[in-house]
This record gives structure tokens, C-alpha cells and sequence, in this order.
């Protein structure tokens, strides 16, 4: 499965844009989760070689359904990939192999409710739903995404963030999605360049 039906053109909760959305959140995000200096390395690693993942904390089973939902919330398009090839299940493990044993504790119970509710809706795991079921699972826990007021929706709100955030710490989502250049070398800091104020060109 690589993306939700008009995934590429709808927010699987807001009705809006996608890209834009999740660009603007990420331009916007400034206390963003740190990986350590291994985890980042080993973070980079995996997106490199694209190897099968070293788990650290999630099971496998956890994995793959961060990894199901990591894509239906960011999926691949003409300009960039999606939440799987940036490896974001990944980055979602290494960064809860070094959190806090709270956050850890509301991982595990947010995915248990997830699975509770893939089950009662589908019966089936979340890494099991067809795109258009999965479509449905999402719409449903996302329907008061501002509010949430169960345990799954609020999972729901954690997990989108989380995938924002790891995407955009990738080589995928920081070039590609986001076209940044890098850091950019200045002959000249211009500042105001308004004659009344002081501003002489340089005489080349």
C-alpha cells in the first residue's frame, strides 16, 4: 500500500492540502524531539542502506503499524516519498528507545487502543487493513482531532505529530519535500537597502 485514496490532495483527518499543511506545521515546530548522537547515526544508517530495522523498543508487530501509519499520514507523491522510505517507524523507536518510561507507557497503551479499534471495526491488525479501511480507521479517530476526548484519538494526535516531525528530520522530507539547500555562503550582508538610510552598494 502506498497511500490512502486522494491522500496526495487530503489531510487523512482535515480536509486540506496535505503538503502544505504538514509543511507549514514543520517550518513551525521548534521544540522538536533530539535524537542522541548514536541514534541519530544510527538513524541515518538505515535510511541509507534501507536494511530491515534494529529494533530497540517498539516489537515488530508495533513497527509495522507505526510504519502503516507513518505512510497513510504522509504518502508518497510525484515530488517526494512518503513516511515509509523516510523511515519514520524508525526514527519512531529510536527516539522511544531514550524517552522517559511515561512516554514509553502511553506509546504501548496508544497502540493497544489502536489495534482494540482496528479490531472492532475490521477485525484485523492495523498492519493488515486494506488502503480503504485503513482510510476509514483514520477518518474515524481523527473526526475531532483538536479535541480528543478518547484514548485512540489521542494516539492519533501523538502519532501524527511524531510522524511530522520525523519526516521532516530526513534527507526526504528536508530536500526533497521541503527544497532546502543547504546553508548558503554571503559575500555581502545587505541588510536595509534603502538609500535614505544609509546603504552604499560595494564597488565591484
Amino acid at each position: 500500500m502506498k497511500a490512502l485514496p486522494n491522500s496526495s490532495q487530503k489531510d487523512v483527518g482535515g480536509g486540506v492540502t496535505r503538503r502544505r499543511t504538514l509543511k507549514a506545521l514543520a517550518s513551525g515546530l521548534v521544540a522538536w524531539p533530539v535524537l542522541s548522537g548514536p541514534a541519530a547515526e544510527a538513524f541515518a544508517a538505515v535510511q541509507h542502506t534501507g536494511g530491515e530495522p534494529t529494533l530497540r523498543f517498539l516489537t515488530r508487530g508495533q513497527y509495522d503499524a507505526v510504519d502503516v501509519l507513518a505512510e497513510a499520514i504522509i504518502p508518497a507523491d510525484g515530488r517526494s516519498a512518503g513516511g515509509r522510505a523516510a523511515r519514520v517507524a524508525d526514527y519512531v523507536d529510536l527516539l522511544l528507545s531514550e524517552s522517559s518510561p511515561d512516554i514509553k507507557t502511553a506509546w504501548t497503551e496508544g497502540l493497544r487502543a489502536l489495534e482494540a479499534e482496528s479490531t472492532r471495526q475490521f477485525d484485523s491488525r492495523v498492519a493488515r487493513l486494506s488502503a480503504p479501511r485503513l482510510g476509514t480507521l483514520l477518518t474515524t479517530i481523527s473526526q475531532r482531532e483538536a479535541a480528543p476526548q478518547t484514548p485512540v484519538e489521542e494516539f492519533f494526535v501523538v502519532v501524527k505529530s511524531a510522524t511530522i516531525r520525523g519526516y521532516y528530520s530526513t534527507e526526504i522530507g528536508i530536500h526533497k519535500e521541503l527544497d532546502y539547500q543547504g546553508n548558503q555562503i554571503l559575500t555581502e550582508f545587505v541588510g536595509c537597502t534603502h538609500p535614505e538610510h544609509g546603504y552604499v552598494p560595494l564597488v565591484k
